[in-house]
């Protein structure tokens, strides 16, 4: 009886972190290649403070930034600055989840 509670008690636990919001969504860059500047998009489900990462293809951040964001649609401009041409990974995260993607520099 105590296992079945417990089995019981295990699974609606595991059901509510599978079932939480994501609070970042629809996040994208366009263009994507780009050769200077990208638009980075988003949605977001509650305003604050996230930081925006950009890594190189080793795992080494070469662009760092705290960006205080809105409930609803966010949009902001990243430069190249001077990151050479190739592959990166950028993500924005914020106190409950975090969302990456690829980014290419022509």
């Amino acid at each position: 009886m105590i296992k079945r509670i417990l089995f019981i008690l295990f699974l609606s636990v595991s059901s509510l972190g599978f079932s939480q919001e994501k609070l970042i969504s629809q996040f994208s860059a366009s263009p994507n290649p780009f050769e200077v500047s990208t638009k980075i998009h988003f949605t977001a489900t509650e305003s604050g403070i996230v930081l925006f990462k950009v890594k190189n293809v080793l795992g080494k951040t070469v662009h760092f930034k705290e960006l205080q964001i809105l409930k609803g649609e966010n949009t902001f401009f990243f430069f190249k600055g001077d990151l050479s041409a190739g592959m990166y990974i950028y993500s924005i995260q914020n106190k409950k989840n975090i969302v990456s993607k690829r980014l290419v520099i022509q």
